[in-house]
């Protein structure tokens, strides 16, 4: 079976979902920067209709999952998912005529479990994209005030260093200056459960 199973997708899905119903945008279309599984697009999707929710991810596995989830949960603004690496630039979405219609882009548990240039590829894309009053949503793990904001933090990022030293928690301070310079200015650091955070940015 394609669809894949992300088991920390039930335990975040619902406070991820109250902070995007207070901030998203009203209208337009969402699009979610390495959807995974896609159990979260599948189940944001209806709520926060009439938006269109456009998943999408690098791994052909995760686009396979996507799309399972979706047949099996079938919104009329939930779309196909799409192939997009982050750190291309132009994204293969600038592409397609609906590009203009983004007005928000969503990314949960990506920064940390890739190399910094896919966070550098994010915010600039992120820049290209929207504009003035644009969105954009991360959730996971950080570094914040130069430590973890956990101890089991700490050690999953001496895990996923390990596994790859292009991996691993990023300094919110160093994320949020990176936004900066591509005219994104952060409104909002919420604490999440198990020691996560959401870090929500607005485009110029």
């Amino acid at each position: 079976m394609p669809q894949r199973h992300a088991p920390a997708t039930a335990r975040n899905r619902d406070v991820i979902l109250t902070l995007l119903q207070r901030h998203l945008p009203e209208a337009g279309t969402v699009l979610e920067i390495a959807s995974g599984s896609g159990e979260h697009a599948v189940y944001f999707a209806p709520t926060l209709a009439p938006r269109l929710w456009q998943p999408s991810d690098i791994s052909p596995d995760n686009i396979a999952s996507i799309n399972a989830w979706r047949a099996d949960y079938p919104s009329d603004n939930l779309l196909a998912a799409i192939t997009l690496d982050v750190s291309e630039n132009p994204w293969t979405i600038e592409q397609y005529p609906m590009a203009t219609a983004v007005t928000a882009i969503v990314s949960i548990n990506m920064i940390h479990i890739a190399p910094w240039a896919c966070c550098e590829g994010l915010l600039a894309g992120s820049e290209r994209l929207l504009a003035s009053g644009g969105l954009v949503y991360l959730y996971g793990p950080f570094i914040r005030d130069g430590v973890p904001t956990s101890a089991s933090n700490a050690a999953f990022h001496q895990q996923l260093t390990q596994q790859n030293p292009a991996w691993g928690l990023r300094h919110l301070d160093s994320v949020i200056a990176l936004a900066e310079n591509h005219r994104l200015d952060c409104i909002e650091v919420v604490d999440m459960p198990a020691n996560n955070l959401s870090v929500i940015f607005k485009a110029r």
